[in-house]
């Protein structure tokens, strides 16, 4: 069982410390240890640990027994019964949302958005031209981004005076606070619309379908990716336009198998080719092209095509293809070629 510490350790205050001295060393940690403010890994455990011991400190009753009885005389009255929900109420109406609410009225980016690009392996090579459409928002045009009428302007907000926030004061457990929050009226923008722009109802941003046409360089591989930069959404409140990514997956060849630059191919040959050598048309990216079967080649051995493979990407190296030898037996033989290997198979070794 894990042993608690003492609260007033805890709090970092003395066993005789006044009511208020208890509760500005909670605030003081509270605010050091809360979550939303501090991400180092014990942080939420040391936010905890001090609300339960503020939870029995602050209470009259509680602190008699607990000065009286320790922690055993406190079971059942620990931050558990509080709960974590609970607290982050308080603490949002005790710090006037210093770690959300105040948050929103940064400039915020657009929307971005992922796409993904289905390719065969010839197009990935060779690279082509897709075209996307997407619906992003774009500032009006009718109003110029600014959701006013023709004729009209934004106003200074009469109730925040154009700061986008006002001063409330409230009554919590720790007493009176006062603390500043969004204007309601205007939602932190500063400003109000007196006559709204009739096409984007004053919200100053329209949606519209745009078509993106992506160059996809030649050499991408599945994982890889085109970033378009500002093709997003208009960012609010003077954030920044969001952007568009496209994905590339290459879908499997019938024939081929891609390997970084390289291509791997299986390169069937029957047993005359295998054992006479032979010059073949074997397929290759874009084509056909003829390679020589040496004398005495067995299966699994692999014939290698120069500059046959993939153009690296923004770069000048190209990959080889390489020919995986396969020895083929045939299925059916007509009376004479079957004559022909009996004949033949005099003459070769047992072994």
């Amino acid at each position: 069982m894990q042993v608690r510490r003492d609260y007033y350790e805890v709090l970092g205050v003395v066993h005789d410390a006044s009511d208020e001295e208890i509760r500005k060393a909670f605030r003081r940690l509270a605010f050091q240890y809360h979550p939303d403010r501090n991400h180092e890994a014990d942080a939420e455990d040391r936010f905890k640990e001090v609300n339960e011991a503020y939870q029995c400190l602050c209470d009259p009753s509680k602190r008699r027994t607990y000065d009286m009885y320790g922690q055993q005389g406190t079971e059942g009255t620990s931050f558990g019964d509080f709960g974590f929900g609970g607290l982050g109420e308080i603490f949002e109406t005790f710090f006037g949302g210093a770690f959300g609410e105040s948050r929103t009225n940064a400039p915020a980016q657009g929307e971005s958005f992922r796409l993904r690009a289905t390719l065969t392996l010839e197009e990935a090579a060779s690279g082509c031209i897709r075209e996307f459409t997407i619906k992003r928002n774009e500032a009006c045009a009718d109003c110029r981004g600014t959701g006013c009428a023709a004729g009209t302007s934004p106003l200074r907000c009469p109730e925040c005076r154009g700061s986008g926030q006002v001063r409330r004061t409230e009554q919590s457990i720790f007493g009176r606070f006062s603390h500043v929050v969004r204007c309601p009226r205007c939602g932190g923008a500063g400003t109000t619309i007196p006559t709204p722009c009739g096409t984007c109802k004053g919200k100053s941003t329209v949606v519209m379908a745009r078509t993106l046409r992506v160059d996809i360089p030649a050499g991408i591989d599945t994982g890889g990716s085109i970033p378009l930069r500002g093709q997003g959404s208009v960012g609010s409140r003077g954030g920044r336009t969001g952007d568009v990514q496209v994905v590339v997956e290459v879908l499997p060849h019938e024939l081929f198998t891609r390997d970084g630059l390289d291509i791997h191919c299986e390169l069937p040959v029957n047993f005359s080719q295998a054992a006479l050598g032979a010059d073949i048309e074997v397929p290759v990216l874009g084509g056909t092209a003829h390679v020589h079967v040496p004398a005495n080649t067995q299966t699994g051995e692999v014939v290698r095509l120069k500059g046959k493979g993939i153009q690296e990407q923004g770069g000048r190296r190209r990959g080889d293809q390489l020919l995986h030898v396969k020895v083929t037996t045939p299925k059916k033989l007509t009376r004479e070629q079957r004559l022909l290997f009996e004949e033949l198979a005099k003459t070769l070794p047992a072994d």
